[in-house]
C-alpha cells in the first residue's frame, strides 16, 4: 500500500512540473502580446492564450494541492525561474549570464532541499 502512495506522489509531482512548465509559458505569451499594437489581432490572440493558460493552471493547481503537501507545491513554483531563462533564450534571443545560471541553480537546490525535507 505504501508503494501506491509513493507512486501517486511521484505522479502528482510530475503533473506539478508539467503544469509549471505550461504556466511559465504564459510569460512568453504576455511578452509576445506586448510586442503588438494594442487590441490588434495578435495582441488579442496572445492575451487570450495568457487567459486560457491561467484558467487551466488554476484548475490543475487545485488538484495538485489536494494530492501534494502545500509547502512542496509552492516551493516547486520557483522552478519557473529556470523555465523563464530557457524561454528567454529560445523565443527572444536573450543572453544567459553566469549570474542567471547561479541564481537558477540556487533556486533549484532550494526546491530540492524543501522536497527532501518532506520525505
Amino acid at each position: 500500500m505504501k508503494n501506491n502512495a509513493v507512486f501517486s506522489n511521484k505522479k502528482w509531482f510530475l503533473i506539478l512540473h508539467i503544469e509549471l512548465l505550461l504556466f511559465s509559458f504564459g510569460g512568453v505569451c504576455s511578452k509576445m502580446a506586448a510586442q503588438n499594437d494594442f487590441l490588434s489581432f495578435w495582441f488579442i490572440f496572445w492575451y487570450a492564450l495568457v487567459i486560457l493558460n491561467l484558467g487551466i493552471y488554476a484548475i490543475v493547481w487545485q488538484q495538485i494541492i489536494k494530492h501534494l503537501p502545500l509547502n512542496t507545491a509552492y516551493a516547486n513554483k520557483a522552478v519557473t525561474i529556470a523555465w523563464g531563462i530557457l524561454w528567454g533564450v529560445l523565443f527572444f534571443g536573450e543572453v544567459v549570464t553566469w549570474t542567471k545560471l547561479i541564481g537558477a541553480a540556487i533556486v533549484i537546490v532550494g526546491v530540492i532541499v524543501v522536497v527532501m525535507a518532506d520525505e
